[in-house]
């Protein structure tokens, strides 16, 4: 293995490492009632600010249609998202975060957020400048 191949495994290891600490956090935050999938329908829905057709986050989540409906299943069965029809087409549905929904996204973040905070103060501020720019550039398309 070259030396760039062992340190590209040696980051990916690094930063799986960083990512199971914050949805380790997030658990500890919420308890186990929200799994990462969840979360992600959550803020995807957040993020759009309108409700959204169950094909429309499917697509936005990267999963098929019958995946997005199970997890808004378990999201609506939790009162965290409410189905409703779609006034401009009889046979779609459109999805929308509820206010609790709205709680528990929030208290994701903020203990998501609170996580880093802790891990990055580690850092000097010089360094957490260079991290965010570095990893800004490795998040480009």
């Amino acid at each position: 293995m070259h030396a760039s191949e062992d340190t590209a495994e040696q980051i990916a290891a690094l930063l799986e490492g960083i990512v199971r600490r914050q949805r380790r956090a997030t658990k500890d935050g919420v308890g186990a009632s929200v799994t990462h999938g969840q979360f992600r329908l959550l803020r995807t829905l957040d993020q759009a600010d309108r409700a959204l057709r169950l094909s429309e986050l499917a697509t936005q989540l990267g999963i098929v249609p019958r995946s997005a409906t199970s997890v808004v299943d378990d999201l609506e069965s939790a009162g965290l998202v409410a189905r409703r029809p779609d006034p401009g087409d009889r046979r779609a549905t459109l999805v929308t975060l509820t206010p609790a929904g709205t709680e528990v996204l929030t208290t994701i973040r903020r203990t998501r957020r609170d996580a880093m905070v802790t891990l990055v103060a580690r850092l000097t501020p010089e360094e957490q400048s260079t991290l965010h720019h570095l990893l800004t550039r490795l998040a480009q398309d």
